[in-house]
Parts: structure tokens; C-alpha cells; sequence
């Protein structure tokens, strides 16, 4: 694949001076740092394309050579991005801290100026789903939860260790990090992980604690409290900042993300924040007119159904549905009418129906409108 060239990557033209070219390193680091886009991969590989640019271009011998001969320069074989910048012992954070180190006391992520490569450790997150009915739904709530979490273990106060005693990882030099080297056909390859012995804590237990078998967390369980704001759905989730598992060894806690579900409701169909509910009457109270007591997720209301409603009239009771989320305000119910037809009749409903019905031939009787034999015959 071909390689972007390096003034193209940090936009300036090729007579940009050494200060015109590390100002717009500095934008652009700070605009892809893989702290501000986790899980950008994308990202990533962007910032350690500027930062091998960068490298290539503040050093005066590299850069007339980049200038002269481009990728194909025979110094030009691989590094920490593909590119050999002959920076051994470092990577594009160690050049990222090394330009931003001096401004800001260290990492401005907050990796911390003091060991290369090592970031301050966070414990997982948690993730536990919350089932809400539509009433609970409606007007929001708070919900008590139990959850098993992990904590740092009391024997050893979370440090892992039997004695309290730590030593500098002897995998990685307490750096956190363990650097693969491979020599591929593209050129070098620099791959940087975290080290698997320490976690990335650049430390290690001289002698495990047995409780929690050097890890410095054991398992617990609490309750926490979620407040549920209204007009939430399925899907949505909350973040409780904190109140996941700890991390090894004096870290920042992890969070939990609290999913909500939305039960299915016995009366009522939600759509959007308006909710439906299905009223079937009689033929008669159709016919007639009737009032009724409506359900709602508040309580019953009095809906009056003027006469000769049809089936599937839609009435509307406003502010009966649900709060809108983030905003003021609420939906309304959609109130559907429906005609119970039954599936047998008695001799006398028969009789009453076919008198309404009036003769196979004739139909309604001119001298007396439909709607007035339906009143005669209910009296």
C-alpha cells in the first residue's frame, strides 16, 4: 500500500518551517490521539502516521533525504508507523510526550510524565439490564439494584502483594509496555502492547497476597441506586460514572452502563410517547353514545362516546401519555374504538336484530331513519 506523504499528512507545503511544522503536529496529535477516539482504529493509525511524519520531518538529515529520494530513500524501511525513523527505544506516545511533556508536566491524557508508556490503570466496565413498565416509564423512578462488583481486597489493600512489597516488572522494565520487533517485507514492523505479566502497571507483586492470589480485587456485591429519568426506551442505557469494578492496584473504577428494557404492557401499546389503548363497546353504545372509565397510566379518566361512533374513531386524551425525555411536556392517548360482535345470540337478541335488520328486500324504512329504530328498539 502506498504511503501518504508526510507534508500531505500534516498539511503545510515543503518549505514549512521547523515551528510551522510542529504546530501542526500538535493539532493534529491532540485531534487523533487514540485517548480521545477509543476504539478508532482509524485513528490510531492516523496518529502514528503524523507522528512518524513529525519525526522524519524536524530532523534535518532524514527530511533532505525524505525530500530527495520520498519513501524510497534507503534509509526509509520501516519504524514505529512502517517507517525507520531510527528511534529505538521509543513509539509515537514517547514522541507525543516528548512535545507536549514540557507545556503540560506530562501526558495531557493523563499517562503521566513519569514512567514511558504507562497509563493509569481503569477497572471494567459493567454492564446490567433494568426492566421498567410503561408507568414507570411515564413519570421516571428510582430503582434499587444488586450488583457483583469487584473491590480491592482488604488483606493486602488492593496492592496484590503478601508484604505490601512491589518490584519493577521483569518482563517489561516497568515500562507497562512490551515492544515486538519484526522485520517484514514492507520493512520493519514495531508492534507496542500492553505487557500481559504486570497489566501494564510496570510493577508486580514480589510475593502474591492469598487472598485475592496477587490480582489486589476480590469479588463483592451491592445495592446502588438508579434513577430512571422519564420518557426512556428500549435501548437507551445510563452511565453511573465509578461504580464499577476497581482497578488493580489504586486505579480509577470502572462504570456501569445500566440498559434499559421496556416491559410489554397488558392495556397499552407504546408509540413514541404517545401510548394506544383498544376500547371495544357494544353495538348498542355505539349506536347510542355511552361514557366510560378509560384507563390511563395515571388512572382512570371519564371518556364520553357521542352516538353513532364507528369503529376504529379515534379519540384523544391529551398529556395522558408519556414525558418526553430531556425536554417539558408529555404525549398523549389515542383512545381506538372497537365493536364487540359476538360469535352467538340468543332467540331474543335474534329476534331484535332482525326486526332492526328490517325485510331481505326493503332495507331501512324511508318514514323512519335508521338511527331512530336503533333508539326504538334499545328503549
Amino acid at each position: 500500500m502506498a504511503k501518504n506523504d508526510y507534508y500531505d499528512l500534516l498539511g503545510i507545503p515543503k518549505s514549512a518551517s521547523a515551528d510551522e511544522i510542529r504546530k501542526a503536529y500538535r493539532k493534529l496529535a491532540m485531534q487523533y490521539h487514540p485517548d480521545r477516539n477509543p476504539g478508532d482504529k482509524s485513528a490510531e493509525e492516523k496518529f502514528k502516521e503524523i507522528g512518524e511524519a513529525y519525526a522524519v520531518l524536524t530532523d534535518d538529515t532524514k527530511r533532505a533525504q525524505y525530500d530527495r529520494y520520498g519513501h524510497n530513500g534507503p534509509q526509509f524501511g520501516g519504524g514505529f508507523g512502517g517507517f525507520n525513523v531510527d528511534m529505538e527505544g521509543s513509539d509515537p506516545f514517547d514522541l507525543f510526550r516528548s512535545v507536549f511533556g514540557g507545556a503540560f508536566g506530562g501526558d495531557v491524557f493523563g499517562r503521566g510524565g513519569g514512567t514511558r508508556g504507562r497509563s493509569t490503570p481503569k477497572g471494567a466496565d459493567l454492564s446490567i439490564e433494568l426492566s421498567l413498565t410503561l408507568e414507570e416509564i411515564a413519570e421516571g423512578t428510582t430503582k434499587k439494584v444488586k450488583v457483583r462488583f469487584q473491590k480491592p481486597c482488604d488483606t493486602c489493600n488492593g496492592s496484590g502483594s503478601r508484604d505490601g512489597r512491589v518490584e519493577v516488572c521483569p518482563r517489561c522494565n516497568g515500562s507497562g509496555k512490551v515492544r515486538h520487533v519484526a522485520d517484514s517485507f514492507f520493512g520493519r514492523v514495531v508492534n507496542v502492547t500492553t505487557c500481559s505479566l504486570c497489566g501494564g502497571e510496570g510493577r508486580v507483586a514480589r510475593e502474591a497476597c492469598p487472598t485475592c492470589s496477587g490480582q489486589g480485587l476480590v469479588r463483592d456485591e451491592k445495592t446502588i441506586q438508579v434513577r430512571v429519568p422519564p420518557g426512556v426506551a428500549s435501548g437507551n442505557y445510563l452511565r453511573l460514572s465509578g461504580e464499577g469494578n476497581a482497578a488493580p492496584r489504586g486505579g480509577r473504577a470502572g462504570d456501569i452502563l445500566v440498559h434499559f428494557v421496556e416491559t410489554e404492557h397488558d392495556l397499552f401499546t407504546r408509540h413514541g410517547d404517545d401510548v394506544l389503548y383498544e376500547m371495544e363497546i357494544t353495538y348498542p353504545q355505539a349506536v347510542l353514545g355511552d361514557a366510560f372509565d378509560v384507563p390511563t397510566l395515571g388512572g382512570n379518566v371519564r371518556l364520553t362516546i357521542p352516538p353513532g361512533t364507528p369503529p376504529g374513531k379515534l379519540f384523544r386524551l391529551k398529556g395522558k401519555g408519556i414525558a418526553h425525555l430531556n425536554s417539558p411536556g408529555r404525549g398523549d392517548q389515542i383512545v381506538r374504538v372497537t365493536i364487540h360482535v359476538p360469535k352467538k345470540v340468543g332467540a331474543r337478541e335474534r329476534k331484535l336484530l332482525e326486526e332492526l335488520a328490517g325485510p331481505s328486500t326493503g332495507g331501512v324504512d324511508d318514514d323512519k331513519p335508521f338511527f331512530h329504530k336503533v333508539k326504538d328498539i334499545f328503549r
